[in-house]
């Protein structure tokens, strides 16, 4: 009894350590950096667009490196990626807390790129799935909810590290995250279910971690390239925003402390969008779940547009919730449309627009409010790319419905 009751445990500790992977990969490397973006200015006199570089050569290098890790991931498994992510993650933070010129900036985002593709949203979506069929959403939700967290975590820490020591501080003592994950990895994580030997229809009812369609299948699919257009539209906007709001404010005469309050809402209601949406679409129209997402998203760049600083707090909140949820069902659709088998490549090909797109959102936005010292501009573009989106999700097929799962195997 105690062995069935911890087989059907253990995929939802799973969910959860993926949650909390990617709390730790993607608020070291991306969420959590805003809020050194003006420490670096005063101290190396540095603009906002070539600080934000940084994040391009991050999400674009991502990008470009993902279709070959996928192919990694796919044939030796997330458990020994991600053992490679959190060393070099120890490494970028050292190298970081170290840093006196622009190109050790780029040359250690570059490092971070890696850390991303090995340890980040794609490995840990494929973790999740290989344990889950029937509430795949749900544990995809939850999972997805350590992209928010770390932009909750990461920015608070920042800020009161630099207050209570200094910036290299911050980065020397933050090696300290990515040392307890390589452990915990080692020690925790199995990369998928050992499904017991069944007879006759038992065991054909039992889901296969590695079912789906085939990677050059994929790519000839409309469902594929319009996931793709969604992917690259809304990772532009919400990279754009979370990496430009604390600028956007403490322009506006907000304290430092404040705005960094205000990336941590966007976050958190990320987070609760995750959670809430990937429960919900495992009950609901997944399509209808997405349409309603991506609205309130768009419902939050429009309110963003009006540059209305007393109404910031409403926009990030909307903005904050609908993207939570459009984050959750770009995995979960792709998953639940192309199953496990080549789903490193399938989501390495992916994150190549997803990546760029989001790289050119912060970069480009940091070039735009140089020359325009504005972010009126920039923020008519997140909303044009949200309706972009929105039109290409019309092109999406509805998912098959989840194959039932057999207690002992994937849930």
């Amino acid at each position: 009894m105690n062995s069935v009751r911890a087989s059907r445990a253990y995929p939802w500790f799973i969910a959860v350590f993926a949650c909390i992977v990617l709390m730790v990969s993607n608020g070291q490397t991306i969420s959590g950096l805003s809020v050194f973006n003006v420490e670096f200015m005063n101290e190396f006199g540095w603009s906002l667009g070539e600080i934000t570089f940084r994040d391009m050569i991050t999400l674009l290098l991502a990008g470009l490196v993902a279709p070959a890790t996928g192919i990694l991931i796919d044939r030796f498994g997330v458990r020994v990626c991600m053992l490679a992510g959190w060393g070099l993650l120890i490494l970028g933070n050292i190298a970081y807390s170290r840093m006196d010129s622009l190109a050790d900036l780029y040359l250690v985002h570059a490092l971070f790129a890696l850390v991303l593709v090995v340890c980040g949203l794609n490995a840990a979506v494929i973790l999740v799935s290989k344990w889950f069929v029937r509430y795949r959403g749900t544990a995809i939700g939850i999972a997805l909810m350590g992209t928010s967290m770390g932009g909750i975590v990461f920015p608070q820490y920042g800020t009161a590290m630099i207050e209570a020591l200094d910036w290299r501080s911050a980065f020397a003592w933050g090696s300290l995250f990515p040392a307890v994950m390589l452990v915990a990895t080692w020690l925790l994580v199995k990369d998928k279910p050992e499904v017991p030997e069944l007879a006759g229809a038992d065991a054909a009812a039992i889901p296969d971690p590695d079912a789906g369609t085939a990677y050059a299948d994929a790519l000839r699919s409309r469902s594929f390239w319009a996931l793709a257009i969604i992917a690259m539209s809304t990772f532009y906007t919400v990279l754009g925003t979370q990496a430009h709001i604390f600028v956007y404010m403490t322009d506006a005469d907000f304290s430092a402390q404040v705005a960094t309050n205000a990336i941590s809402l966007f976050f958190f209601c990320a987070l609760v969008g995750k959670f809430v949406f990937g429960l919900v679409a495992d009950y609901f129209d997944k399509r209808l779940v997405f349409y309603g997402n991506l609205l309130v998203m768009l419902l939050g760049s429009l309110i963003l547009i009006r540059m209305d600083v007393g109404l910031i707090w409403v926009a990030v909140t909307a903005f904050g919730l609908g993207w939570g949820g459009v984050y959750t069902m770009i995995q979960l659709t792709v998953m639940n449309i192309f199953g496990t088998r080549d789903a490193g490549k399938i989501l390495g090909t992916i994150t190549v627009l997803d990546a760029s797109g989001g790289g050119l959102g912060i970069w480009l936005t940091g070039v735009i409010y140089d020359s325009t010292g504005s972010y009126e501009l920039p923020f008519l573009i997140f909303a044009s790319l949200i309706v972009v989106a929105l039109a290409a999700l019309t092109q999406v097929r509805q998912p098959a419905a989840e194959p039932a799962a057999v207690a002992g195997a994937t849930i």
